[in-house]
């Protein structure tokens, strides 16, 4: 069981912690008792109570930077969640080049850099709170169903979740964590974007609704639950694991609702 309180004297750094899921994870690691630092390329969001940190997960030297900050300010880390990036619509003809560059660069890259940096630090602390210290990445269904119209941004949580599982398994000896969180398509800004463009939002709304067997979005503080179990000392046995939250799509197969009235 977690306990209220169960990340007292810990440090936390979320990448993309300014909104949606990051936020939702930011706020909750607070609530619990960590020390948080976000890094974002716009950390105005961030809740109140976190070092803000900007920093675009695109730029090596920024990202370094703004790790040593959050190390310093924070007296060290213990736990990562690597939650910044970026979505993308269509099929595997609809972007250039330029596009896939920037969005793996972004979705994964992001990801390499944010542990290149944090790796050191994150060892450190391992040797004096055996369990405690984890990297959680934002990972997606996305990455274990195929969904129609998002290719690249598939392949981006395809590395992600294969990522995942080799850092697992390259750092499990130095007492680090690593796990995933695979959301169903969440309540966040993005999805809000995405159906403001839509030519009927309510319909398309439904019909993300409907994609998931419980009927509904799921919440960015549920991912944030998630992900505060898997970064928790509750979890210290848990390493290499996508833990799914996704309202049910990824293993659930129903049969069509029967007609009302």
């Amino acid at each position: 069981m977690t306990g209220a309180r169960d990340f007292e004297g810990l440090s936390a750094l979320v990448t993309g912690g300014a909104s949606g899921i990051g936020a939702a994870v930011a706020a909750q690691l607070l609530t619990r008792g960590a020390r948080v630092a976000v890094l974002d390329l716009d950390p105005e969001g961030a809740p109140a109570g976190c070092l803000a940190l900007r920093a675009d997960v695109t730029d090596d030297d920024a990202v370094r930077d703004a790790v040593e900050r959050a190390a310093t300010g924070l007296g060290g880390l213990h736990t990562v969640v690597s939650n910044a990036g970026i979505g993308s619509i269509g099929t595997v003809e609809d972007n250039a080049d330029e596009e896939w560059t920037r969005v793996l660069d972004l979705n994964v890259l992001g990801m390499v850099r944010t542990a290149r940096h944090t790796l050191p630090h994150l060892r450190r602390a391992a040797a004096a709170r055996p369990g405690a210290v984890s990297i959680t990445q934002t990972c997606s269904i996305a990455a274990t169903a195929g969904l129609p119209q998002r290719a690249l941004y598939s392949a981006s949580k395809g590395a992600v979740l294969s990522l995942t599982l080799a850092m697992a398994a390259d750092h499990v000896r130095e007492g680090i964590r690593v796990n995933c969180v695979n959301p169903g398509t969440a309540d966040t800004p993005w999805i809000g974007r995405l159906l403001g463009q839509a030519e009927d939002p309510a319909a398309e709304r439904a019909a993300l609704d409907a994609r998931q067997p419980l009927g509904r979005l799921v919440s960015a503080d549920e991912v944030a639950a998630a992900v505060l179990y898997l970064a928790s000392p509750a979890a210290a046995s848990v390493t290499g694991t996508a833990l799914a939250v996704d309202g049910g799509m990824q293993g659930l197969r129903l049969r069509p609702a029967p007609p009302r009235g």
